[in-house]
């Protein structure tokens, strides 16, 4: 026997795809849900999450959540280039290089760092990626970079700015860009979804 989360979470999922809850309809909150379907507001909690990680819904945790359209998988051909839609959110700030970004910087530990935070956006306005760089000084010319790519599981900082739930899988794709000399100017981590995004180089 499912348990009870699983249950409501089964009938909430046949009510978007039967079209009950059209894409980018309102979902009903964890508060309506627990009251209208007499559960306890646990179980809605946990049925709605389930709805989250599966990315059938999207927005941020104590907002309205939003029915997902269905998801299209873009392709990331060329991590260099310039970001051709809109950008969302934007967090700046100072930090001191840990070991990794230090030996990725070819900087000591602790060296004083600017980092900017971006929410880049779909052509529809929908959140597609977060990038996040850390770099010496001022912005400098590049002449070329390198990326590596890995899979882990999202953060909840990246997680709440997509409206994506905790856990989720992504590519985080590190770029290193080089100046004329060949030491690193910047570095970034672009975080995609991996259910929305592939990367061909």
């Amino acid at each position: 026997m499912d348990a009870p989360h699983d249950q409501l979470a089964a009938t909430l999922r046949h009510g978007i795809t039967e079209g009950v809850y059209p894409p980018g309809s309102r979902f009903p909150s964890v508060r309506s849900i627990a009251r209208d379907r007499k559960v306890g507001l646990g179980v809605a909690y946990l049925a709605v999450e389930a709805l989250r990680s599966e990315g059938l819904l999207e927005g941020q945790p104590r907002r309205r959540l939003t029915v997902a359209h269905p998801v299209g998988v873009r392709t990331l051909a060329n991590p260099d280039a310039p970001w051709p839609h809109g950008r969302g959110d934007i967090e700046r700030s100072s930090v001191r290089a840990d070991t990794d970004l230090a030996l990725r910087l070819g900087v000591e530990p602790r060296t004083a760092l600017h980092r900017e935070r971006v929410e880049l956006l779909d052509p529809d306005s929908r959140p597609a990626m977060v990038i996040t760089t850390w770099r010496r000084g001022a912005p400098r010319p590049h002449t070329s970079y390198r990326i590596t790519v890995r899979t882990e599981k999202m953060s909840r900082p990246d997680a709440d700015l997509l409206g994506l739930a905790v856990g989720i899988l992504a590519l985080v794709v590190q770029r290193t860009r080089y100046g004329a000399d060949g030491v690193p100017v910047e570095v970034s981590d672009l975080v995609l979804p991996s259910d929305r995004w592939q990367v061909s180089l």
